[in-house]
Formats: structure tokens, C-alpha cells, sequence
């Protein structure tokens, strides 16, 4: 009788109309609007170095996914350090918003372009090591020569804000310092 039953409610189901999303001939069209370009310019791979000509930090994979509405980080860096984030533009929130995970941190931040085109995005960080949270913001601005500027402060009990990290970020194809960078991955 189970299994009449079983037969009896997967016929009902397979009768039943078909919601006209899921009805669809072709993928969805994806994030065409204007805003989900925003980031495009953080796209691709990149030797990321300390500041004026500093050290090789890591390496950054940016890639943009899911018929343009995502953007995934994978970082590398020099040290052994590892973490991933998922950006994407809220079109409820009207806001651009990025949550990283790596094992030292938690960031999730939201914001977008200012006047100068540089990606701002504002939030907090959490440290799971210990408990600790702070208000957090982080700065991509796209250079005249075609690298980017990361910049990360982190605010103190103290309301002053002090630099986390500063990156310069060269495409693999068009780094000079290759060499030095391949050689870091190595190790």
C-alpha cells in the first residue's frame, strides 16, 4: 500500500503545472546592469607586493562567475596565509558587498564606488581566535599604470584608525618582477 501511495503522490507531482521560472528554455540572462561592472576592474591574476617595490606578499585570483552576478577572491600569500571572499552587488541593498573567510578572520563589509572610482567598502572584522570585532575598511583604487591599490585599516578602542595591509597588485602577464614572485612560491 506504501509504495501505491509513494506512486499515487509522485504522479500527482509530475501532473501538477510547472512554476514558469523553473520552465525556463535557457539560463537566466545574468547581471547585465551597469553597477555589477563595478569591480571588473580587480579581475584576473595578480603578484601582490608591499608597497614601493616592497616585498612579494601573494598571489590574488579574482574571477567573475555565475553569469556575472559574482565575483570569488583566492588568495595565496607569501607566508603560507590563506582566504577566499564572494563579492557581489546587492540589488536590494543598492550596495556592493564583500564577506571574507580565512582562519584568522571574518570581514564583511558593503559599499561602492566613490566620485574617483575607487571601491569602498566598510564594515567590521572578527577575529574567531579570540572574539574581538572591529569596525574594518578596505580601499581598491586602479592606478594610471594598471595595478591596483589595496589598502585595509581597522579601527582602535580608541576610535583611531590604523593601516592593516597595503597591497600593490600586478598582473601576473604584465609583472617585471615575475621571477622574484615565482621564486617566493617556491619558496
Amino acid at each position: 500500500m506504501t509504495i501505491f501511495r509513494t506512486l499515487a503522490a509522485a504522479a500527482a507531482l509530475a501532473a501538477a503545472p510547472v512554476p514558469a521560472a523553473w520552465a525556463q528554455s535557457g539560463p537566466p540572462p545574468g547581471c547585465t546592469e551597469a553597477q555589477h561592472d563595478d569591480f571588473d576592474f580587480w579581475l584576473g591574476t595578480w603578484n601582490v607586493y608591499a608597497p614601493d617595490d616592497g616585498p612579494y606578499q601573494g598571489r590574488n585570483t579574482i574571477v567573475k562567475s555565475q553569469g556575472g552576478c559574482l565575483i570569488t577572491e583566492r588568495w595565496e600569500g607569501a607566508g603560507g596565509s590563506t582566504g577566499e571572499s564572494l563579492n557581489a552587488y546587492d540589488p536590494l541593498a543598492g550596495a556592493w558587498r564583500q564577506v571574507w573567510v580565512s582562519p584568522g578572520n571574518f570581514i564583511d563589509y558593503t559599499g561602492g564606488l566613490d566620485a574617483a572610482g575607487t571601491m569602498v567598502l566598510e564594515g567590521e572584522i572578527f577575529y574567531p581566535g579570540n572574539g574581538t570585532r572591529a569596525a574594518f575598511r578596505g580601499s581598491w583604487t586602479l592606478r594610471d599604470d594598471g595595478t591596483v591599490r589595496q589598502h585595509f585599516q581597522q579601527q582602535g578602542a580608541d576610535g583611531e584608525w590604523t593601516d592593516w595591509f597595503t597591497g600593490i597588485y600586478v598582473r601576473v602577464e604584465e609583472d617585471p618582477r615575475a621571477d622574484e614572485a615565482e621564486a617566493a612560491r617556491a619558496g
